[in-house]
């Protein structure tokens, strides 16, 4: 049987690494196990810098990536997982808007398909509208792109287990948190995304 080889990069958010995952899965982690078809292989390789912002990772990414891709016919894949860039960052959402276009523009000139998780909510009213502008910007920045773009925000924002579960975990996201991230994740596209039946439901 010919199998599928499928390099994976992540870049973004220190979520992706699972800090503050007593599992050390993270919502990537739990993702990628539930991620299987017979004849697909992947390569994961978390590429995270923390507390990065989005202007910092459209400067970084391909210094770390480029030099790790596949030159066979192994395909190049990239998770993008945004930031929760600081209100001081983006004035408006113009500028945010412009990082993310760049990345994936880029991306796109190296022939690595990506997918984007948008930022996740915080713990502060006043933040997460300053986060909300800044999903549907992403959001729209991804679509026009026709790049699957996962908003982890709006229906976590309100969501009482997710935020007790930051809350108690020193602002982090603990198991309850990521596999809700993880929920969307699965839910929304990405099996989609690669290609493949979704497994849960193909048995």
């Amino acid at each position: 049987m010919h199998t599928r080889n499928i390099r994976l990069f992540s870049v973004g958010a220190q979520t992706l690494t699972g800090v503050g995952d007593a599992r050390s899965l993270g919502w990537l982690g739990r993702v990628l196990a539930k991620t299987h078809a017979p004849d697909l292989v992947i390569e994961s390789y978390p590429l995270v810098f923390p507390n990065e912002t989005t202007e910092q990772l459209s400067h970084r990414w391909e210094r770390e990536v480029i030099p790790r891709l596949a030159t066979n016919e192994t395909e190049n894949r990239m998770v993008i997982a945004v930031p929760q860039d600081p209100v001081s960052m983006a004035s408006s959402s113009a500028r945010a808007r412009l990082h993310l276009a760049n990345t994936l523009d880029r991306a796109a000139q190296h022939n690595i398909a990506t997918f984007v998780v948008g930022p996740t909510p915080a713990q502060d009213q006043e933040f997460n509208q300053h986060l909300a502008q800044l999903n549907t910007a992403y959001q729209d920045v991804a679509e026009r792109r026709g790049v699957t773009y996962i908003d982890a925000f709006t229906d976590l924002v309100n969501h009482q287990n997710f935020n007790e579960d930051v809350m108690i975990n020193d602002g982090l996201p603990g198991q309850a948190a990521y596999g809700l991230i993880a929920w969307l994740v699965l839910n929304r596209g990405w099996f989609e995304w690669l290609g493949i039946a979704d497994p849960r439901i193909t048995g």
